[in-house]
């Protein structure tokens, strides 16, 4: 009898995160000046180095994950399976 040993899952990281946010940023040719502007509209108060340092460390909340995106316009996104 044999067992076939599946290939450990790879895990979701923040920079796999960073990246979608970031891909979403640039398909609308927003800055993160932009994004910094329009969080500000949400009362979400971001210096633009404090956001760019944010970003750039894969270091944030699913909540503003969200945030980032809504304030963007990104009302859907493809996530594509990182295991495959």
């Amino acid at each position: 009898m044999s067992h076939r040993i599946e290939p450990q899952a790879r895990k979701l990281t923040g920079e796999d995160v960073k990246a979608i946010l970031k891909a979403e940023l640039k398909r609308r040719g927003l800055t993160y000046g932009d994004l910094v502007e329009r969080l500000a509209e949400r009362g979400i108060v971001e210096s633009e180095v404090n956001l760019r340092n944010k970003i750039s460390r894969g270091a944030f909340t699913a909540a503003f994950f969200v945030q980032c995106l809504l304030a963007i316009g990104c009302e859907q996104v493809s996530i594509q399976n990182p295991n495959k």
